[in-house]
């Protein structure tokens, strides 16, 4: 399967076009301290069932108690992915028998989730938006996990996670390209640790995604959006827990691809859960798809419905942050910035908050430039995060205003900025120790010209046919003054002394 899935919302088949569909279930573990019915740590890096609670290992008797603060994070969440906060909500049980999973049921929100209906807005690449429908949030706890490579004969259960409080985020089927699949879950990511209600780690499994993926012929999904009907639509497989931005685009394009040269041969696609394998960059199928009826889902008794008073989810909607979106427009108006320079840098709230901190009364896009460019280029060089910035937004800001009051030029502010990234001080100490000003005395740019000009009387007289070579006099005379003199001034004296 070397052929891939373009951004285009067809796919060329040997029996004509086709489009991809997709629904995404994002499973975000919740920030909190403690599990979703007990009061067993949460956290990375502890040793094997070192925080294990007897509710959490499924002793007899151990009953759950549920997580306020955990639940707040839901409805914190819900708030912010515009949904519906359902009053009442109710928690099931989900029968199926697993090692890592102690007491046989998972106890997690079928019938009466927490959060209902809501709407995203998303950035495309091509900076144009899209909306994805959300279906419902819930809440849910996660299972253990079994290592199977510490011995060739025995699994070993490691329950840390079992009863870790996660929120499922569910999606329509809205999604039609590999690349809309990433940023939907991009956004949804930004959201959350705006939010503040998960940190998004990818890396640690704590936001992963099971995506769902059918291929209908072209068409189709337009009957299918204007009736309701999934008849219009193919069956779906689902790709469990993927957890990065590369493997979700990579098991979509392998996972359309497979399913349209099966149709095209005559056969059928049976609805199944699927793993992707990044190694050999292939879907692998996994077990039979299960119906909600083959868990036996069934009113968890030791846990009460919960219902909500809209005081306190009024108190919880009036202490939300700033958003990203809201944040996005309000920068482009009180910024002036672009909407592709506004979204890059609420794609971190540690780096728009950065951008604020270092554009008060400097040039705001500039500030902008500084910051997603050589600031961002060097913290990925060094594999760290925004928030791990060690340089303060004040350098930065001083660093434009030496640019702004032309004490040094954009080229010579790149030394600079080498300099106070190495950690020798401010800018301003830096052009002061190194003695890196720019030259804006227009004696001495004269003289430097007058004497380039000497040196090259065929390239001066030249310039009358070509104007255009004025810039390897521009070059000349940079260089002769260490890249220090005012290239605005240089400009006006050449064309003064080549009568142009």
């Amino acid at each position: 399967m070397t052929d891939t899935v373009s951004n285009a919302k067809t796919i060329k088949g040997r029996t004509g076009d086709w489009e991809i569909v997709m629904g995404l279930e994002i499973h975000a573990q919740v920030a909190s301290k403690a599990k979703l019915f007990s009061g067993a740590a949460v956290g990375f890096g502890a040793g094997p069932n070192e925080q294990v609670s007897l509710v959490d290992a499924g002793f007899p008797g151990m009953l759950p108690t549920l997580n306020k603060h955990c639940v707040e994070q839901a409805v914190k969440t819900g708030l912010g992915l515009r949904a519906q906060i359902n009053r009442r909500s109710q928690f099931d049980r989900k029968n199926y028998f697993y090692p890592d999973l102690p007491t046989g049921y998972q106890i997690s929100q079928l019938y009466y989730p927490i959060v209902g209906e809501g709407v995203v807005e998303v950035e495309a690449e091509d900076g144009s938006f899209f909306n994805v429908g959300i279906e419902r949030l819930h809440l849910e706890q996660d299972a253990g996990k079994l290592i199977h490579d510490l011995s060739p004969t025995e699994s070993y259960v490691d329950l840390n996670r079992a009863g870790t409080a996660l929120m499922e985020i569910v999606s329509r089927p809205d999604l039609r390209t590999p690349e809309e699949a990433v940023a939907y879950v991009k956004k949804i990511r930004t959201i959350l640790i705006y939010l503040g209600t998960c940190d998004g780690d990818m890396e640690k499994g704590n936001l992963r995604a099971d995506v769902n993926v059918s291929v209908c012929r072209a068409g189709n999904y337009d009957k299918f959006k204007q009736t309701g009907d999934f008849g219009y639509l193919g069956t779906r497989c689902e790709i469990k827990n993927v957890n990065s931005f590369r493997f979700i685009s990579q098991a979509i394009q392998y996972e359309a691809r497979r399913q349209i040269e099966i149709l095209e041969d005559g056969g059928s696609i049976t609805q199944e859960t699927r793993l992707y394998d990044p190694t050999a960059g292939e879907t692998r199928s996994m077990r039979s798809k299960e119906e909600a009826q083959d868990y036996r889902y069934f009113p968890d008794p030791d846990l009460l419905p919960l219902d909500l008073e809209e005081a306190w989810i009024a108190e919880i909607k009036a202490s939300l942050p700033e958003l990203p979106d809201d944040k996005r427009k309000r920068l482009m108006a009180d910024y002036g910035l672009s909407q592709y320079d506004a979204i890059v840098l609420i794609s971190e709230q540690a780096k728009a908050d950065y951008f604020e901190a270092a554009a008060k009364c400097r040039d705001a896009k500039l500030v902008s430039n500084w910051v997603t460019n050589e600031v961002s280029a060097r913290l990925a060089a060094e594999g760290k995060d925004f928030s791990e910035n060690p340089l303060p937004a004040a350098h930065v800001a001083q660093l434009v205003e030496l640019i702004e009051t032309n004490v040094i030029s954009s080229k010579i502010a790149k030394e600079v900025f080498d300099h106070v990234w190495n950690g020798e001080g401010s800018p301003a100490e830096v052009v002061e120790k190194h003695g890196l000003k720019q030259v804006t005395d227009t004696g001495a740019i004269e003289k430097a010209v007058d004497e380039i000009i000497a040196a090259n009387p065929d390239k001066a007289a030249a310039v009358g046919e070509k104007p255009q070579a004025i810039g390897w006099f521009v070059g000349q005379v940079m260089k002769a003054t260490g890249g220090k003199a005012n290239p605005a001034a240089v400009n006006d004296i050449l064309k003064t002394k080549l009568g142009l």
